[in-house]
């Protein structure tokens, strides 16, 4: 019977003689299966090797990022001033009603609640407008009337306009437009453009006479 080896008491030339030896015992299996397996196993490690770096590739890398992002992007929306149909003047959750300068909001509050008051319905249609909402529109003016010296005639340059600075909003219906052009001056409203029956501005104290309209075609 062979003897057993005691690892305790074993030198330093008879560890590494025993150690020796099982690796070679272990090499000599590992040529033992690869002859009975073949191509498999060496099919399956390199398979199992890909998927584990793709996995680790795929940890590594980071998240798409959305730092980039803006709101500037894309057509203009409610945080431009885009505002729903049916619109109040009391909906200030709304960017382009709560920009509006405050004097304005609350003349525009009080004339709307006069007319419903009387029966008239009264919605803003566009109030405050980023500058980038009004040129826009400036773009769509000028591809409808062919030149901009024209569409400056309806639609004014952002830096020009009183809707970005929040100080003109624009009513509908026609009834409501009609109430404010013969009543608003109460509330310090006046239509300011000839060319623009919709379009109000606080430009006098309540009660007082709205000064002339200006004609954008001078």
């Amino acid at each position: 019977m062979p003897k057993r080896r005691r690892c305790g008491n074993i030198g330093r030339v008879g560890l590494v003689a025993m150690l020796t030896d099982q690796l070679v015992a272990i090499r000599k299996r590992e040529r033992r299966l690869s002859a009975l397996a073949g191509p498999a196993v060496v099919a399956a490690v390199i398979s199992l090797t890909a998927s584990s770096c793709t996995a680790v590739s795929a940890q590594d890398d980071p998240p798409p990022s959305t730092a980039g992002a803006s709101s500037k992007s894309g057509p203009p929306g409610a945080a431009d001033g885009v505002l729903p149909d049916h619109t109040s003047a009391f909906d200030t959750s709304l960017p382009g009603v709560a920009n509006l300068d405050p004097a304005l909001r609350k003349a525009v509050q009080q004339a709307e609640q006069a007319m419903k008051d009387k029966g008239i319905s009264m919605q803003v249609t566009t109030g405050w407008r980023s500058k980038k909402y009004q040129q826009e529109l400036l773009d769509k003016a000028i591809r409808k009337y062919g030149s901009k010296k024209k569409a400056l005639e309806f639609v004014a340059e952002p830096d020009e306009s009183h809707h970005v600075t929040g100080h003109a909003v624009d009513i509908g219906p026609t009834e409501a437009d009609d109430w404010l052009i013969r009543k608003g001056a109460q509330f310090g409203l006046c239509q300011t453009l000839s060319n623009e029956m919709w379009h109000f501005e606080l430009v006098t104290k309540p009660g007082g006479t709205c000064p002339p309209m200006t004609d954008p075609t001078d």
